[in-house]
């Protein structure tokens, strides 16, 4: 299942378009094909997206479902990715008035809404609940055969979650398709799957079939394409972690990008210092080579996140990225994904 082109989407986002926790709502406005007609956030209802978050797309911003369903919306997304991924208790009156009013959901949360009695007495024929987050089928542990494949594999990799990782794979691909490579996205968490409409939500699989599910995926459709774009997940830096050693290990990618927020000094909410990017360069190259065990995977640029600066301030950061660096730097969402696409063409 994905993202309809279709269907008319209004997104569930209160506290969302200015606070912490809804980057998929606003991934989704930025990458979706499917026509969005409403974005609901009480914080910011009436007030314009474009101003608010950069995004170039005319969306009203509306307090509530209610409010959305002027714009006849056929499918909801919920667009928050709180801490713990449950549904906050003040969500619940919005999900049941769009399941009232004869609205699918798309659900990236972890938990799952698909099954419950209250919301499934109150489906009509053609309504769905899409469950983003469920481990794929026929899963095993990963061999690394991913080696054997003839294509380009290109995994993001992070100094923090939540850095632009899915941005910069996305770039990346839509970069490769202008230039007339055959090139696909591989979608690896829940706001990749509700775009993409397959993938692996990794962060739903047992950690001992984690890599294997990722694989798995890479085989299906390594011999069909020239490059392969891996969305990568969460940070060797970050304890809580446990996602990017599988996507190294089940992709065994050809090249790596890093992607970092710029001015960023700590992992969030954990007090742990990121090293000099030089270092953290060294760290990833080495965890993915494996000490040699399985051949040289080299960062071959820098994606900066600079959405919190100025267009000056930005130029200067990816400026100062490559002097300490020496490697190709720029910020793909602002300034376009070619000169990493190219790094990558190099590598």
């Amino acid at each position: 299942m994905r993202l309809a082109l279709n269907q008319r989407i209004a997104i569930l986002l209160h506290e969302g378009i200015k606070g912490p926790y809804g980057k998929t709502g606003l991934s989704i406005l930025r990458y979706a094909e499917a026509p969005i007609v409403a974005a609901i956030d009480r914080e910011c209802a009436g007030k314009s997206l474009t101003e608010l978050t950069g995004i170039k797309r005319d969306v009203p911003i509306v307090s509530s479902v209610a409010a959305a369903l002027e714009y006849k919306p056929e499918v909801l997304v919920i667009g928050i990715a709180p801490k713990g991924g449950a549904l906050p208790d003040d969500y619940w009156h919005e999900l049941k008035d769009a399941v009232t009013a004869g609205m699918s959901v798309v659900n990236g949360l972890h938990t799952p809404l698909a099954t419950i009695p209250e919301l499934k007495t109150l489906l009509k024929p053609g309504q769905v609940i899409w469950d983003v987050r469920k481990e794929p089928a026929n899963i095993g542990v990963a061999s690394g055969m991913a080696r054997t494949l003839p294509c380009r594999r290109v995994l993001t990799v992070g100094t923090d979650m939540a850095v632009g990782k899915m941005s910069t794979s996305l770039e990346l691909h839509w970069a490769s398709r202008l230039r007339g490579w055959h090139t696909k996205f591989l979608a690896t968490g829940q706001t990749g799957l509700m775009l993409e409409g397959d993938g692996v939500p990794l962060d739903a699989v047992r950690v001992d079939f984690a890599a294997g599910a990722v694989e798995q995926m890479v085989m299906r459709y390594g011999k069909n394409y020239d490059i392969l774009h891996i969305e990568g997940q969460g940070s060797l830096l970050h304890p809580g972690s446990t996602a990017t050693l599988p996507l190294i290990r089940g992709s065994q990618p050809t090249q790596l990008i890093l992607v970092h927020r710029a001015g960023q000094t700590e992992v969030r909410n954990v007090g742990v210092s990121i090293p000099p990017l030089t270092e953290v360069v060294r760290l990833y190259e080495m965890v993915a080579s494996a000490g040699g065990a399985f051949g040289l995977v080299p960062v071959v640029g820098i994606a900066l996140n600079t959405g919190h600066m100025d267009e000056s301030q930005a130029l200067d950061a990816i400026a100062q990225t490559e002097a300490e660096t020496g490697l190709p730097c720029t910020d793909p969402v602002r300034f376009g994904a070619g000169k990493l696409l190219d790094a990558v063409m190099q590598g």
